[in-house]
């Protein structure tokens, strides 16, 4: 498909239909038609439109369905936090349920219960999402109310210094679990500098010293109308979501300007990841050692990323998968292990995990490592590429099964990559993965350093013969 002369890709034709696709999503509309629309496996149909202001709305209509799932998404999440203010991003998520110019804390709470609705929201580090899964006839309700949480928060004084004793426990809390705090402290070395580094929900540091003018600031800065996408799959009309939404906006007092355009997405070249290589040791008097082997990795772009998702189900993806067999199975040395990798928009990383007994954790690293270089130095054998390509596919149909699943793809598609891939297309490109290409990925990341945590009952590295 020829491009644009500003790089950009034209839009598709409403006409467009037919699976295995890939489209473009410009962010400004590029032809007479404001709405792009695109055909999908199974009758359902995805379109997108931008409306004044910039606000970008997405959605999938899945035929038959009775409810409907709603997103509203912003492109800010704790990487973005400016010195003064890191935890706003999560702190907001909280804020904004406390109650705006129109409806109290009971009143956003009430308005779902009585539907039989779901509410929640999810902040993450490039990202914060505010959704519902409603019966379709709910959707001007969810629609209305969220767009009132987003736009005219109160961020009352009261409700904020009681939340940041909500948040102070919450961080409490995922420092207790040594499994949450060993991944946390992973992603923390293994990304050094980069703000990608830090956590999401601040620290009790940061959470205690942010101010109200702070997350005052944060919102403002980033809760507008070029940064809203909205999302819903499920039983909608388009035209009817975009009328709502416009609605809803403009009666919260939003300026939205005809000529204004979405903001960019975020830049995708590689940042420079200065990670701390080597072992370190958190301290933690329990039961079981946690560990998380790994190293810098893929962008959330990189056509290696189908790849990826092989190397992770082969090395660490269930019980067949490689390390459950090896060190849990033949050696009985964990319960839980397994790989995994983080994308984001420059930077990403790949690890794997293990708990144990702390006596057996030197063990149990060096297996980590050696599992992974015997997938490096003799690939895979036979079986397991056919193995894993049908554990993936089966996973991301089912997992496709549901509205919520369908609208986070829907805003993953717009704010990441910027293209929508349907589900056949996805397939394809999973299948199209080659033993070969697993194996140099594998071999990649097994010479790279290694950054190792382990929280247990531990003083140092050198008690693990470091």
């Amino acid at each position: 498909m020829p491009e644009n002369s500003d790089g950009s890709r034209p839009v598709v034709p409403s006409s467009l239909k037919g699976h295995g696709t890939v489209v473009q999503l410009p962010l400004t509309t590029l032809s007479s038609d404001p709405t792009l629309v695109i055909g999908t496996p199974g009758g359902a149909v995805v379109r997108r439109s931008v409306l004044p202001g910039g606000v970008r709305v997405l959605t999938e209509e899945m035929p038959g369905q009775r409810s409907t799932a709603i997103g509203f998404w912003v492109g800010v999440g704790s990487r973005d936090e400016a010195a003064g203010r890191h935890g706003s991003t999560h702190f907001l998520e909280h804020l904004l349920f406390k109650g705006t110019s129109r409806r109290s804390a009971l009143d956003i709470a009430s308005a779902f219960d009585e539907v039989g609705g779901e509410s929640n929201a999810a902040t993450a580090k490039e990202s914060t999402c505010y959704y519902a899964r409603v019966l379709d006839t709910d959707l001007p309700m969810a629609i209305d109310v969220i767009t009132d949480m987003v736009t005219s928060a109160v961020l009352d004084p009261e409700e904020l210094e009681q939340e940041r004793d909500v948040i102070l426990e919450e961080i409490a809390m995922d420092n207790d679990d040594p499994a949450d705090l060993c991944h946390e402290k992973f992603s923390e070395a293994v990304l050094g500098e980069h703000a990608l580094g830090r956590p999401i929900g601040g620290t009790p540091d940061a959470i205690r010293s942010v101010s109200r003018e702070a997350v005052l600031e944060h919102y403002r800065r980033y809760y507008r109308p070029e940064e809203l996408v909205v999302t819903a799959a499920g039983g909608l009309d388009h035209e009817h979501v975009c009328a709502l939404v416009l609605e809803a906006l403009q009666a919260a007092g939003w300026t939205l300007d005809p000529s204004a355009t979405p903001a960019p997405r975020r830049e995708t070249a590689p940042a420079r990841i200065s990670g701390t290589a080597g072992v370190q040791v958190i301290n933690r008097p329990v039961e079981q050692a946690n560990i998380v082997m790994g190293c810098p990795s893929l962008t959330a772009t990189d056509d290696r990323r189908f790849a990826m998702s092989v190397l992770n189900t082969i090395l660490g993806g269930g019980m067949s998968s490689r390390l459950f067999q090896e060190i849990r199975e033949k050696r009985g040395l964990v319960y839980s292990t397994y790989s995994f990798s983080a994308s984001y928009a420059d930077a990403g990383y790949f690890g794997m995990y293990a708990g144990c007994s702390p006596s057996k954790t030197r063990q149990v690293i060096d297996l980590l490592g050696s599992e992974l270089e015997r997938l490096a130095a003799h690939g895979l054998e036979p079986g397991e590429l056919a193995k894993a390509l049908g554990q993936i596919s089966g996973g991301m149909v089912l997992g496709l099964e549901d509205s919520g699943s369908r609208m986070s793809r829907l805003g993953r598609a717009e704010l990441v990559s910027g293209e929508f891939i349907d589900i056949d297309e996805s397939l394809r490109r999973i299948h199209s993965v080659t033993a070969e290409q697993v194996q140099e990925l594998a071999a990649e990341l097994a010479a790279a350093p290694r950054t190792i945590t382990v929280v247990g009952p531990f003083e140092s590295a050198a008690e693990l013969g470091f």
